[in-house]
Formats: C-alpha cells, structure tokens, sequence
C-alpha cells in the first residue's frame, strides 16, 4: 500500500467545527468514520492503532472529534457531554454528510467503527442516515446507551467486547436484542479472550482490527480483487504487507 499522508480536515456543524484526520490509501473504495468514546478525542491511540489497520487493508479512515474545543475544555470540568449520546450522534451526522461532499470520499460505502459511548452515538447515526451507512463496529462499546434508536438500525452490526469485561459484554447482549431491523445474520458478538475494556492485553487490539476489517469488507465491498485504475482499465492491488502488530 503506498503511504498517504493524513489530511485535516474540518465538519461544519450547528455548534461550531469538529477537526479530522482523514486518510484515503489509493485503492480504497469504502471510508470508516470513527466515534471515539468518554473523554476521548481523534488522537485516541487504540483508535489510531485500528485505523492504520485498516488503511493497510484498504479502506479509508477519518478520526474525528465530536467535540468543539470549547466543548473539550467543558467537559473535562464536568464530564456532561461525554455521556450525552444524542450530542454525538448529531455531531455524526453531518460528518457523514460531507463524507459526500469531499472529493476524495465521494460516493464510498461508509461504515461506522464507535468505541464505549462513541458506539452508541455510531448506532443512533447509523439510523438516522440508512442509506449512506453500510455497516457499523463496536469496540468495548455501550450500545445499550442507544435506547429506543436502536431498532432502526438498518446497518449489519458486530459488537466487539473482551472475555473480561463481562458487564460490558451483557450490556452488549442485550442491546443486540434491540436491533430488531437486522435480521439475525447482520448483528454479531464477537468476544475477544482474556480481554479487559481496554483491550490492553497483548494482541487483544490485534484481534480487534481483524475483526473489524473483515466485517467491514463484509458489508462495504471494500478488498476487491480488482479495481478500477485511473486510465478506466483494471488493475489488481499487490499483495497487503503484514501490518506491525499493534502495541
């Protein structure tokens, strides 16, 4: 995969501007927008360590804060907005909109990958724009935190919860209850063992970039065998190089 250079990039919205880095590796036919989760930002290094992943696989990958930086400052005083899930999700939103807009993610299948708090807002996106949203991921997430919203979730969904982080894990077995628009082969658990919340132990974030990378090429149609080159003819990828492994 050739190197791309991650851009900034900035999603207008009703309360202010939210910064992102985008990334789109030449081949990529498909972006993944990422919710990060409480108290956390578009510098998240778990976040980044499965984008990267991704972007080895081929897909597209925008981080981005749902924050303004007035917003940040507040709630790391107060620690209100983290948990407000309908802010985040309305933050979401527009970022898929302009996903639309920007020459370079035009027209790609989206997918959402939503971590703690940010799956939640990722699932009540996904159900407010149904027909842009191909897919969404959950990592160590509280999708529970969605409500009601979630039975219009018409995106496959695959909640990723470590073997350790058993409160968790029935929190997301029983929002996967909820997701009553999916039929039973589009909604998934997938326990990562030996895991905590964080997925800190050795390989658990590995485990996590794989999973997520095969759901999402899955469902957005990204990873091809051939694609289209820029002279309209066609052309297959070389084989992937082994990705670092995540520390």
């Amino acid at each position: 995969m050739v190197q791309v250079a991650t851009e900034p990039v900035i999603v207008k919205t009703p309360k202010g501007d939210l910064e992102g880095d985008l990334v789109v590796p030449p081949p990529a036919r498909a972006v993944v927008l990422f919710a990060h989760g409480s108290g956390s930002s578009r510098h998240s290094p778990r976040n980044r360590a499965v984008a990267e992943s991704l972007q080895y696989s081929g897909f597209g990958t925008l981080l981005l804060d749902l924050l303004t930086p007035e917003e940040a400052k507040f709630d790391q005083r107060t620690h209100e907005l983290r948990f407000d899930i309908e802010l985040l999700a309305e933050r979401l939103v527009p970022a898929i909109d302009q996903l639309d807009e920007w020459s370079a993610t035009r027209r790609m299948p989206i997918g959402l990958f939503g971590a703690s708090t940010g799956a939640a807002a990722a699932l009540k996106a996904a159900a407010r724009r149904p027909d842009r949203i191909a897919a969404v991921v959950s990592r160590g997430g509280r999708p529970d935190l969605g409500g009601e919203g979630l039975a219009s979730v018409q995106a496959p969904t695959l909640l990723i919860v470590g073997g350790d982080d058993r409160e968790v894990l029935n929190l997301n077995r029983q929002a996967a209850e909820l997701l009553t628009s999916l039929p039973l082969t589009d909604v998934k658990i997938e326990i990562v063992p030996h895991a905590g919340h964080l997925f800190e132990e050795p390989g658990a974030l590995d485990q996590v970039a794989e999973l997520a990378a095969s759901w999402f090429r899955n469902y957005l149609g990204a990873g091809v065998e051939r694609w289209t080159g820029p002279d309209g003819g066609h052309w297959k990828p070389p084989e992937p190089r082994r990705r670092p492994p995540i520390a």
